[in-house]
């Protein structure tokens, strides 16, 4: 079934781009270019609708995308557009995790934003489809469509099914596994806990085909957020990767795109500061990533809204955590995605008051019309609970402030972990050394492991601290040892972390002054992150303090490190520029 779309604007110039490319004598030569690729002469009266494949071997989540986008090509072309199908890259934060590969996750989005700006520039793209799969090419897309402001759908690529353990070990066969089940059995087998038998069976039976990771990891949380956006069509954030939904759903999407551009709807007029209002509180009804925090302030800036970390407090403030997905909870998406998806929960807060329904999407109708005739979840689903039986009341996002991050930081506060936590510093510059530690055994409850060096400028590139956040899991440290950083987390990161602290050590930020043995008091219900040391003392230490070398000066993280902005500002790269 199409999306309906309103009639009530008056008809549009379908091919704004591409007529000046392509129309004319004086354009025989970029005509010529295009016989070969497909066109036929009829086609040259189409607007061109690109379809951004994400596709790549690199990496599980996003290697069934070509197929998808050839979905979307068939969308486009059967409601009247000629679709060009091109790619751009991808990086799988998976497999990069814990090392210094991981440096250049957070710069792909930058790339991907770039790449795909620069294939739909330079082609006189009208209009196009964006397919993504994994954590950074899915905001990527969406800070080429906010900059843009072409009609513009966004496809996720679906999540993957759960793995199941068929290992040595009688008693835990057939038990869910993803992928942070293998960095949490690190450090289990670490701490004496498995055998090399049984790392190898989780580690063999965790990833069993296409998808993006399976909790309500960063993947399925921006999907989520992108949907709440009203960016992508309804469910896109809730099918399995590899299903007939998802066929569907990239065909309807291509044809979605033909249809904003008849009615000259452009993705600034769906971006309010309302839709990224709902965003948040769906982000937090399932219990979402911090990293959708860093990327909703960046997709916000690309769209000249403002947007800061105050409104991810004052909205949290309204919003409970319905959902008990992983990792904090029980459950994997492909679970919720069996019961409805997103869309059943969505309507429970649209009729709680707490999503605006005037919102416009890309289906042409209000997100209050494209959730009217929603059904309500299956009766007393454990998936997600009532509005008025939640698992927390309000957000587990917490903004935390104080003498250690006076510009802000992000921790993941479920209550699992406890609302308060006091300890001493145990420093270290760099996550490797970190790890070493916590699997090493020199990481003992009571502590507050404190990494730094990690933020968008020093590390560069912000690497999230699944590793440690893991092995801290894994060797049972969960409630007896907290972690902060300036660095980031993954989606599959838990327990007592706060992350994002700005300003980062590399610039001189508060965190660069801290000293092993020093007290920190971490506070969920006050928000506060506090250095239990004097203002003199402090004031003595960052006299003291020399700003490090740079780690890169040449290539693509130097480049990164020398424009990006605060992690509090989304970690952007075009925010400072100057003509």
């Amino acid at each position: 079934m199409q999306p309906r779309i309103r009639r009530s604007r008056p008809p549009t110039n379908l091919r704004p781009f591409s007529g000046p490319l392509l129309d004319g004598p004086e354009r025989a030569a970029a005509r010529a270019m295009l016989y070969p690729v497909g066109f036929t002469e009829a086609d040259f009266q189409k607007p061109i609708i690109g379809i951004a494949s994400t596709w790549s071997r690199v990496t599980p989540c996003n290697m069934h995308i070509d197929q998808l986008a050839l979905e979307a090509e068939k969308g486009v072309n059967a409601n009247g557009g000629k679709a060009i199908v091109f790619n751009t890259i991808t990086v799988s934060d998976g497999i990069s995790n814990g090392n210094e590969g991981m440096k250049y996750s957070l710069v792909s989005r930058e790339v991907i934003a770039d790449s795909i700006e620069t294939v739909v520039g330079c082609s006189g793209m009208d209009g196009y489809v964006a397919i993504g799969g994994c954590d950074k090419n899915m905001p990527g897309a969406l800070i080429c469509m906010a900059r843009m402001n072409r009609p513009a759908v966004f496809v996720y690529g679906g999540t993957i099914l759960p793995g199941c353990l068929a290992g040595p070990s009688a008693s835990s066969r057939g038990r869910e596994l993803d992928i942070v089940s293998v960095f949490e059995a690190i450090g289990q087998h670490a701490a004496g806990k498995l055998s090399d038998a049984e790392l190898h069976a989780v580690e063999a039976c965790a990833i069993p085909g296409a998808g993006a990771c399976g909790g309500m990891y960063t993947a399925n949380t921006m999907a989520s957020a992108i949907e709440a956006l009203g960016m992508s069509l309804p469910n896109s954030s809730a099918q399995d990767a590899v299903s007939p939904a998802k066929l569907d759903d990239c065909r309807r999407a291509g044809a979605a795109v033909v249809d904003l551009l008849r009615q000259g709807i452009r993705p600034r007029e769906i971006l309010t500061k309302k839709a990224f209002e709902n965003a948040i509180a769906v982000v937090v009804a399932l219990g979402g990533s911090t990293n959708a925090v860093l990327h909703l302030l960046a997709i916000a800036h690309a769209a000249n809204v403002k947007l800061s970390l105050d409104d991810f407090t004052r909205v949290g403030r309204r919003v409970p955590v319905l959902a008990d997905l992983k990792p904090s909870g029980r459950y994997s998406m492909s679970a919720l995605v069996a019961i409805g998806g997103i869309r059943p929960l969505m309507k429970t807060l649209l009729d709680a008051g707490r999503l605006h329904g005037d919102c416009l999407t890309v289906t042409g109708e209000t997100l209050a019309e494209t959730l009217a005739d929603v059904r309500p979840y299956p009766p007393t689903p454990a998936i997600v609970r009532p509005f008025d039986r939640p698992i927390k009341k309000e957000s587990h996002l917490v903004i935390f402030r104080g003498n250690l991050a006076p510009e802000g930081a992000v921790g993941k506060i479920t209550g699992k972990e406890g609302a308060r936590f006091e300890g001493k510093a145990l420093v270290f510059e760099g996550e490797e050394t970190a790890l070493k530690a916590i699997l090493g055994g020199g990481v003992k409850a009571g502590r507050v492991v404190v990494i730094r060096g990690e933020g968008p400028k020093g590390g560069p590139g912000m690497r999230e601290m699944l590793s440690p956040t893991s092995a801290i899991m894994g060797k049972g440290l969960g409630r007896d040892v907290a972690l902060i950083t300036d660095g980031r987390f993954s989606g599959g990161s838990h327990g007592f972390v706060v992350g994002h602290v700005t300003p980062e050590a590399y610039v001189g930020g508060p965190i660069a002054l801290v000293r092993n043995g020093d007290r920190i008091l971490l506070d969920s219900l006050q928000r506060t992150l506090t250095l239990d040391v004097s203002a003199a003392e402090l004031a003595r230490r960052r006299k003291a303090w020399k700003k490090p070398a740079p780690r890169y000066t040449r290539g693509v993280l130097a480049k990164f490190a020398a424009h990006v902005t605060s992690a509090s500002q989304g970690a952007v790269t075009d925010a400072n520029l100057t003509l």
